[in-house]
């Protein structure tokens, strides 16, 4: 393994190096077989054809001129015909070749014409100018189409396996790769996988300590500013615990401002809940599969009374998906509580499936007044509040906290008012999020 080049460029330039190494082997087996090795074979026929004219006249007992030709045509396959003879032997089935006719009348000192018939066997017609009156038909032996067989196979051969040999070599230098893009999924939704093997080419390696570093620090932030919230959290309850436990001791005749100061310590205690849930959100929770309608019936039933509000469900069936129940649960809860917060009469659930796109969805509707468009977007942003019209009430972290849960499930959340007046909230959340545990 130490002689492997480290570098990414450097293994791919031995990878072509190495592809065209084969290739110039196979193609220099590939012309010595079927080029080289046949023009042998017939120059050698040639020469065997020659030397069995030596010895015909031996094998003829009377040297009679008919007797000789037989012998001639049985040891060297040529035939002499006549010009009709020849045409009834497949004379016009042969292709007139011009350059070997010039070649011929060239060496045999006169005009002369070459054919050349192609089938079962291959045959040269010659007209010598000695003898304008007759044909001369040469068998050759010549590569028939079965002959090629062993040829197109090698060649498809050497193509798979070169495709074969690519695909491996791809695989084996991206695999590092893919442990990148699962690792940087599962820091994308919260969680912190293991320290990655810095394993590959020098740049791989390279990225992937860079990829250690940064996850390290990202989990050590996120445990900071966990450890500081709480010890903020703590450290406001105390003196608001002491506060309300003031208040509850002023006489009667004020119970007016006790009133109103628990109720400001209850919101501040709201507040600081909603930064905790922010910035702990749904790390301690496991993925599993579970059912989006099951979640949002139990909200719908456990869903406090507001006043002469109705709940409608529209659900249709939905399959069960890899998610954290109690972070989508959350999810709903805020949506529904800020439907019964912002609307007139009725709330609206609904849930699909999308086979084509592979996600479930679930709306959820109201009958308020809306919100702008230009402000729906921003609205999503920590300490961002609706405008008036939706009231200004709480920390502005509700949907923030929303859209972090449904980010960490890889899906989408979108506001957008309804034609018949109010708002619709859309979440997407993917079919395919693996099941995992919150530490990856």
């Amino acid at each position: 393994m130490r002689l492997l080049p480290k570098s990414a460029f450097a293994r791919t330039v031995g990878l072509i190096a190495m592809l065209l190494l084969i290739n110039q082997l196979v193609s220099y087996v590939m012309v010595s077989v079927y080029v080289v090795k046949p023009s042998i074979e017939q120059i050698n026929q040639l020469v065997a054809k020659q030397v069995k004219t030596l010895f015909i006249t031996e094998k003829s007992s009377r040297g009679d001129a008919e007797q000789l030709a037989v012998a001639y045509s049985q040891a060297t396959g040529v035939r002499v015909f006549s010009n009709q003879a020849a045409v009834d032997n497949g004379l016009r089935q042969a292709s007139t070749y011009g350059f070997l006719s010039q070649q011929m009348s060239d060496s045999l000192g006169g005009p002369a014409e070459v054919r050349i018939s192609q089938g079962d066997d291959i045959y040269v017609w010659v007209k010598a100018p000695q003898a304008t009156e007759f044909w001369i038909r040469i068998p050759l032996t010549g590569l028939h189409e079965n002959d090629f067989s062993p040829l197109i196979f090698y060649l498809i051969l050497i193509g798979i396996l070169s495709v074969i040999g690519g695909v491996l070599f791809a695989n084996w230098l991206n695999r590092p790769l893919k442990a990148l893009e699962v690792a940087a999924k599962q820091v994308g939704r919260g969680e912190f996988p293991e320290k990655l093997a810095e394993q590959g080419s020098t740049e791989i390696i390279a990225v992937t300590r860079a990829f250690n570093q940064m996850s390290r620090g990202i989990k050590a932030l996120e445990d900071d500013r966990a450890l500081l919230m709480a010890g903020v959290s703590h450290d406001l309850r105390t003196p608001l615990t002491r506060i309300r436990l003031a208040t509850e001791m002023l006489p009667k005749s004020e119970d007016y401002l006790a009133e109103g100061i628990i109720q400001d310590i209850e919101d501040m205690n709201d507040i600081i809940d909603q930064f905790i849930d922010y910035v702990r959100l749904d790390q301690q929770e496991n993925t599993v599969k579970a059912s989006l309608n099951d979640i949002i019936e139990t909200v719908a039933g456990n869903a406090p009374e507001h006043g002469e509000k109705q709940l409608h469900l529209a659900l249709t069936e939905v399959p069960k998906v890899a998610l954290r129940p109690l972070s989508i649960r959350r999810v709903v809860t805020n949506l529904v509580e800020n439907a019964a917060r912002y609307g007139n009469q009725n709330i609206w659930l609904s849930s699909g499936y999308d086979k084509r796109r592979q996600i479930i969805w679930f709306t959820v509707e109201d009958d308020g007044p809306g919100i702008p468009e230009d402000q729906q977007e921003t609205l999503f942003q920590p300490f961002t509040q609706g405008d008036k019209a939706r009231g200004g009430e709480g920390s502005g972290l509700g949907l923030a906290i929303i859209k972090r849960i449904v980010d960490r499930h890889l899906g989408s959340v979108k506001l957008h008012n309804r034609q018949q007046g109010g708002l619709c909230a859309r979440v997407e959340l993917p079919t395919t999020l693996p099941v995992t545990s919150p530490n990856g």
